[in-house]
């Protein structure tokens, strides 16, 4: 009777001593637990971010597109870099005929009062960005087109400044005809010319100040309409001369100021929809980083509710590309767009950070003082990386050389990914190198 009580003591100290260790049932022994699992599993994402080639982390170019800066021809092997490589834009074309026509348009709508000297022709002047910038390109040839004054070289309207063309004797532009007011009116590129600076930075504010200064000088009264590439540009022609002489001026961006101008007599703008291409620059890096399909939270709504419509941007695959659609800013619509830095409505969900954890992220603008990019772009990108999880780091180049940025880039292994704003959208290898 003894024996059988210690052996029962015995059992039954050994089984508390079981449930003290934590032990599990027999059937789940070699189970993990649901928190262990996690833990494990964390730390395998993290040491295999960890063990990610440079090349092989995702990249995103924006703004302006790998291509030869002379034929326009997208650099292939840029956008395909590696998997996990795309572009993100907007609708070059599709912004540069709605800015033409919404000039022209204008000119229809207000002729009684638009030709300012009564000598039957709406003489124009436009600013210029890049000579060499495929969405200059577009917008150049989009304002030509809708007007009439485009002259076609090899396939395409020709998109080089013309200088000073007031007698219409100009190569690369044609007068153009408008019917309006039971009339017909002869329009006129009377000047244009790229805004760079003497530093060689381009799409150039001051420049463009100073160029609306010469030419109204010269032949001010026959200016009815001024037209930029951007509203930068824009802007500093509006406020040096054309705001003063009640011409209306035209730019692209939907800035702020350029936007709140328009209730002062600037003509209109186009939204390149930056709230949308300031999230997909940033989404899509976002997609690659957690290892899930591209299309979510674009196409396809993510958990939390993010997702686009189809009439607010589109994807070509062959491409690799994502673009923004465009909308035209002007008197009847400007108070819509009076906050440009304000997230899209769809698209402003918080993501979870237990699913979608830090990732750091190493990004460029190209140009610090760039107006779109410095007081637009970068304010809605920062308020994209906190929704999306992304710890970004900001580097603001000079708009002159690559250098000034790449050689920032000195220790790439410290990021998890890479989203590249070049100078010259030729120049993408001197990027990739880096990531080699």
């Amino acid at each position: 009777m003894k024996r059988k009580l210690a052996v029962l003591t015995m059992a039954a100290v050994l089984g508390l001593s079981a449930v003290a260790c934590g032990s599990e049932p027999a059937e789940n022994d070699g189970a993990k637990t649901e928190d262990t699992a996690k833990t494990e599993d964390t730390a395998k994402d993290d040491a295999k971010g960890s063990d990610v080639a440079n090349k092989d982390k995702p990249l995103v170019w924006f703004n302006r597109q790998p291509s030869n800066s002379s034929t326009g021809e997208l650099d292939k092997a840029a956008l395909s870099f590696n998997d996990d490589t795309y572009y993100v834009g907007f609708d070059a074309n599709q912004g540069a005929e709605l800015q033409g026509t919404m000039v022209k348009d204008y000119i229809e709508a207000n002729i009684d009062k638009i030709d300012r000297n009564g000598d039957g022709t709406i003489g124009y002047v436009l600013a210029i960005g890049d000579i060499g910038h495929n969405d200059s390109i577009a917008r150049t040839r989009g304002v030509r087109k809708a007007l009439g004054t485009g002259i076609e070289k090899d396939g395409e309207i020709n998109s080089e400044p013309v200088g000073t063309n007031t007698d219409g004797s100009a190569k690369a532009v044609k007068d153009g005809s408008i019917e309006a007011g039971g009339k017909t009116y002869k329009i006129r590129e009377l000047a244009s010319q790229e805004m760079k600076n003497s530093a060689g930075a381009t799409w150039d504010a001051a420049t463009a100040g100073n160029a609306i200064g010469t030419w109204s000088s010269s032949f001010g009264k026959e200016i009815d309409v001024v037209v930029s590439n951007n509203d930068g540009m824009g802007m500093s022609m509006f406020n040096a001369w054309s705001k003063e002489n009640k011409v209306p001026t035209f730019g692209y961006d939907a800035n702020n100021d350029a936007v709140a101008a328009i209730a002062e007599g600037y003509g209109g703008t186009i939204s390149q929809h930056a709230d949308v291409q300031a999230y997909l620059t940033l989404r899509v890096l976002r997609n690659a980083l957690d290892g899930v399909d591209v299309d979510t939270g674009i196409g396809t709504a993510d958990e939390a509710g993010n997702v686009l419509s189809d009439d607010v941007y589109v994807y070509k695959d062959d491409e690799r590309s994502y673009y923004a659609l465009n909308v035209a800013v002007t008197a009847e619509n400007y108070q819509e767009f009076t906050d440009s830095t304000k997230v899209y409505e769809p698209v402003s969900n918080q993501l979870d950070e237990s699913k979608s954890p830090k990732k750091k992220v190493w990004l460029d603008i190209y140009n610090a003082a760039d107006n779109f990019l410095s007081s637009t772009y970068q304010p809605l990108l920062q308020n994209y990386d906190d929704l999306l999880n992304l710890d970004v780091e900001y580097i603001g180049g000079d708009g002159q050389t690559e250098s000034n940025i790449t050689n920032r880039l000195g220790n790439p292994d410290q990021y998890d990914a890479f989203a590249i704003n070049m100078v010259k959208t030729d120049n993408a290898a001197s990027y990739t190198a880096l990531l080699q």
